[in-house]
Order: structure tokens, then sequence, then C-alpha cells
């Protein structure tokens, strides 16, 4: 029975909660604490505000253990006497991330933090990927269908939202999840007769179905059925360290009437009847009666499995207690029948990257190293580039965890990862040819080439007056025994270089320039040629077919001479044809030119020397002169007068 002392404590404490107007929320105790499940379509801080009046926070869920505890008390807040629409609903619980706070994607709560402080638990069930916001406050609620019961096999999941205003929840906020500590817990009430108990807890809730009851709650009994009722008060308190009980022994409500054929007469395992209708409690073997004389102990104190996941009890001395111990890797948490994962990789025990797992860890090393034992505590550089295994094309280089390729001379890098080789066209260089004639693409290199009549310099790529050619004005006959006799072919010139070829040759002209043809002359493998002999009086003309003469560029300069080599390339084929084509127009258009320059310069000049060979004339050139004869007297006129008579 309580004392006069617990009566007034009773009285006063059922006072404050009769003032506060207790509502028949939904109540699940376990362990050391309480869950309550409330509607109400408040912002997260309004609903956090409301569990701290009673002195809580809001719902933790740092384990599947209490998933499944708050689980239970939606189950009953989800009870409605008519079936609800199907629709999704939130509740609160005190997972929050504050402003300024952005995603961690490495952690189970993602950055998330519980508001009632405490270690960040390695549990988490999350809806969907978490929306990384650093600029707002995102809160989290639990997702249900709120036309269906929670089970066990299905528990709610986790959803980040904004945490709502006063007025303006969010979208789909139904109500909040409130948590509730205590240092420790009394067993229910047990009742050998009729009657009724009802429990009123320090955060104002009020219930008759309680699994534990949390310290300080009070307990009213009524015992009785009928009008012969009595009514009594209990409070749960610590009566040891650690002890927490109701004060009384014994059944309540005990009534000869039933014995122990009314709720087993309140007893926790054996009911043993006396002659006199009266009848006692007491335990199986391995157990033993406690001092309320209702309820039964383990003499082991880990027979109740009081350690959980991977703990295990100790028990200890005297068998009154026990304690939890955990395995390698893993520590007890502030429960103390809990383990929880060590993140050894805290400590950097790896020598690059280390993996926590739970119980322990392993290294791993970064791309590009391989482990150096079987430890795995150091890692090795991998040689990429070892003979048979370069993935470079050409010359692969290793660096420490990585490599790179490079190309030899005449080539460039290629391919989306870097390893392939592409040759370089030097002919095609938009700065200009790398030769002062003709240019020929080849495989890393390149080769310099001349026309006809010309050959290369030693530096392999300037060009030069061909010796044998610069002897005949037509340069046709040596250069054909020329080509012969060396068993290379001569390329031939178009027909208005050869002529200027040819006068400065009979002028004693130098013999050292350039040829006429540009840097960026068709490879073709013939080419028309068009000349004219000196003295000749009319225009003389003869196709040509003798190939180009080429010489081995130095290849990037080797000096050595060698015949060009033609592309047997699709392209280069429609090029050369193309280039024949041109080649004949061009040589064509010269030699008809050339022809009416002639001509012209063949007629002034025999008019020049027609009028060298005239004298200077005077104006009686232009008379005709008889011949001079002797003097003779004239023949007398018969018809003349004679002498002395007058005509």
């Amino acid at each position: 029975m309580a004392t006069s002392r617990d009566l007034l404590l009773l009285l006063l404490l059922g006072q404050f909660w009769a003032g506060t107007g207790a509502d028949p929320e939904a109540v699940v105790c376990a362990g050391t604490a309480c869950y309550t499940a409330h509607w109400g379509k408040l912002s997260a801080a309004e609903a956090q505000h409301n569990c701290s009046l009673s002195g809580g926070n809001l719902a933790t869920v740092k384990s599947e253990e209490e998933a499944r505890h708050v689980q239970r008390a939606l189950a009953q807040l989800l009870k409605p006497e008519k079936p609800l629409e199907a629709k999704m609903g939130k509740f609160w619980i005190g997972l929050q991330r504050e402003k300024g706070k952005c995603l961690d994607p490495n952690l189970p709560l993602k950055g998330f933090s519980w508001v009632g402080g405490g270690e960040d638990s390695l549990y988490a069930n999350w809806h969907k990927e978490v929306r990384n916001s650093c600029i707002s406050k995102r809160c989290v609620s639990l997702l249900l269908d709120l036309s269906l019961t929670p089970l066990p096999s299905r528990l709610p999941k986790w959803s980040d939202s904004p945490c709502g205003t006063p007025g303006s929840p969010g979208s789909s906020i139904e109500g909040f999840v409130c948590k509730f500590s205590f240092k420790g817990m009394c067993q229910p009430l047990a009742l050998g007769g009729p009657g009724q108990v009802t429990y009123s807890t320090p955060f104002q809730a009020t219930t008759s179905f309680l699994e534990i009851v949390p310290f300080a709650s009070v307990a009213n009994v009524v015992c009785g059925d009928g009008a012969e009722s009595t009514s009594l008060y209990f409070l749960c308190k610590e009566k040891d360290p650690n002890v927490f009980d109701w004060g009384n022994s014994g059944p309540l409500c005990v009534s000869p009437k039933y014995g122990c054929n009314f709720n087993n007469g309140g007893c926790q395992q054996d009911c043993f009847e006396g002659g006199d209708g009266s009848f006692r409690c007491g335990c199986r073997p391995g157990f033993r009666l406690q001092d309320d004389l209702v309820t039964c102990a383990s003499r082991n104190p880990c027979s109740s499995s009081p350690c959980k996941g991977e703990a295990t009890c100790v028990p200890g001395p005297y068998e009154k207690d026990y304690t939890c111990r955990c395995p390698q890797g893993f520590r007890l948490d502030s429960s103390q029948v809990h383990c929880v994962d060590v993140d050894e990789c805290q400590d950097s025990p790896c020598a690059q990257e280390c993996i926590n797992t739970p119980g322990g860890f392993h290294c791993k090393c970064w791309v590009g190293y391989k482990p150096g034992g079987p430890e795995e505590e150091t890692c090795w550089d991998v040689d990429e580039c070892a003979l048979g295994h370069s993935p470079c094309a050409q010359r692969c280089i290793n660096t420490d965890g990585s490599f790179h390729c490079s190309c030899e001379e005449g080539y460039v890098l290629s391919g989306e990862d870097s390893t392939q080789c592409e040759d370089v066209d030097e002919c095609s260089d938009p700065r200009g040819s790398p030769c002062d004639s003709l240019c020929f693409n080849t495989q890393g290199s390149f080769n310099c080439g001349c026309l006809r009549g010309w050959e290369l310099a030693p530096n392999g790529v300037s060009c030069i007056v061909s010796p044998v050619s610069s002897g005949t004005p037509s340069g046709l006959p040596q250069e054909e025994e020329k080509g012969e006799r060396e068993g290379s072919t001569v390329p031939p010139t178009t027909t208005s270089s050869f002529l200027k070829d040819s006068e400065n040759t009979s002028k004693g002209a130098s013999t050292t320039r350039r040829p006429s043809l540009s840097s960026n002359a068709p490879t073709a493998s013939a080419l028309l040629e068009m000349s004219a002999p000196s003295g000749a009086p009319g225009l003389w003309a003869e196709p040509d077919t003798h190939l180009l003469t080429a010489a081995a560029g130095h290849g990037k300069a080797t000096g050595e001479n060698s015949v060009a080599t033609q592309s047997d390339d699709g392209t280069d084929g429609q090029k050369l044809l193309l280039f024949y084509i041109l080649g004949t127009v061009v040589a064509i258009s010269l030699l008809l030119a050339l022809a009416l320059g002639l001509l012209v310069y063949r007629k002034r000049r025999a008019k020049r020397e027609e009028m060298k060979e005239k004298k200077p004339q005077s104006a009686t050139d232009s008379y005709s002169w008889v011949p001079e004869r002797a003097e003779s007297r004239a023949t007398e006129n018969q018809y003349s007068p004679t002498p002395g008579t007058d005509c």
C-alpha cells in the first residue's frame, strides 16, 4: 500500500495531469523509452515544441527495433472508427539538417542529425535519394498510407522535405511522433481479482495498456465489480539503484471467491491455492519470486536475453547482475545493451584507402597501384608499360600510379584515350611545305622531289638545275639518255620554264635557281612537255610522258636521293588525273602564247634588218638618168631657113 508521503505526491501529480487535459494518444513503452503518436498539421518546429512541453523530443529511429516501436504507436493511432481515404500521410520525426549543412552521401543519415542529440546511428530507411540543398533547413518525416494499418514487415520509409512554417506545415503532413526517455521502468500491476488499472504517465498520457510503465507514473487501481469497489493509488519509484517498483506486495484485488481462477491469481508464473480460499504465487525452477510476490526473475540474469544484437550477456557475481559484451570491432552504445560498429578507418591503418565494414575493415589501393603484401598495408605502383602489356601504340612512359603515351617523330597522339599514334602530313602543313618544289608524304616522314631538268640539292629540300640538262637547248636527248643510264625517270618541265632555261643557258646564266612549279605542285607521274629548239624557224612541240624525278626527303632531311613513290590511295589517283588535265591545258595555253609571241618577234626583227640594209636617199633619187653619149652636130633640117633669110 502507498504511504502518506506517496499519497501526497500522487495527489499533486493527479491535480497537475488533470489540469492538462490528457488525451488518449497512442502510447508504446519499451526498453527505457515511450513513444506517442499524434495527429496535427504542424510544422516541424511546432511539433518539436509540443513534444518538449511534455519533457520529450521528436522521436528518434536509430535501429530497426526502435522503428518497430514507432510503427506500433502509429498503428494504434491509425485505428479510427471509420476507415480513412487512401492517401499518403507524413509524420514528423526528430531527424533534421540545419541550414548551411550540405548532403553527405557517404553517411547513412546523409548529414542529418537527431534533435535530441547523441551519436549518429547506422540505421536508415530512406524512401528515395535525399535532395542536396544547403540553403535551407530540411526535416524528415515517416511516409505512411493512411488507409492501411502498419505491419511489422512494412516499416515506414523516411522522406526529407522543407520543415514548414506556422500555418503552412508542408505537403501531406498529418502528425508527429514523440519520444520520452526514462531512467527506469516498472512492471505493470497484476490483478488477482476483478478490477481495472489506469496509468497516468509523466508525459500526460493516460492508458490502461502498457507493457512496462515509466518511472514516476501513477497507477489508479479500482477493485471490485458492481457497487462494492475500492480505489488504490500506487507510484512507480526507484527502490534501489536501477531497481524500480510500485512499493506493494502481493496481487491486487484478491478475491477468495475466484482464487487462482481469475487471471491466474495475478501471478506471473504459478499460482498455489490454500485450503481456506487463499492463494500465493510461485515460480518455476531456475526462477525466484521477487519482492512484489507476483513476478518472477531468473536466477540467471542472462536468461531473459537482456543484451541485444551482437552483444553477449555475462552474469555478474551472485547471479544478481549482468553485463553485455561486444565482439571485436564493436562497442556498447549508450543503452549498454546494444553493440555498434567501431570505425577503424579513423585511425588510418591503410596506406591509401580504408573501407570500414561491420566489425572490421579492409584496405584498398588506388587505381594504378596493387597491394604490396598479404596484409594489404602497402601499395605498389603498377607498371602499365611492362613488356607485352603496354597500352600505347608506340612509346609508353610509366609514372607513379599511372602512365602516359608519346609518339615517334612524324606522328601525333590520337584516339579517345590518347594511346594511338597518327601520321603527320607534313606536306599539308598550313604554315607551308617543307620542300621547295614537290612534296610527298610518307608514314612518319616525307620526301622532296624536283621537276624534270632539276635535281635535289644536298640539303634534300631545295632543287638545282641538272648539269646534264643545261648543256643542250632542248634538254630532251641528254635527259632521256641520263634517265636510261641511271635507271630512273627524269621529270618534265613546263614549256615556259624550259624556254627560260634554254635562253639563260645560251647566255651563260647561273644554273642554281628554284623550278617554276610551286611548292604545292601536284604529285603527277607524267606531265606534257612542250619545247622549242633554238634557232628553229617555226614553233616545235613534242609531248613527253616521262615521270617526275623525286629525291627522298631528308625526312625530315635524310639527304639521300631516291625515286618518289606514288600513293596507292584512291584519292591520290583522282588528284593525279585532275592534275594531268590541268597540266595539259596550261601547257597548250603556254604553247599558243609562245607561238604568237615568237611570230610577232620574227616579223619585227625582219623589218629592222631590212631597214638597216637601205641607204639614205636624196630628192634626186626619184628621177631616172639617161646614159651619156658623144656630142655630135645636128643634121641640118631640110626645112630650116637658108642663112640670111627670114623665117
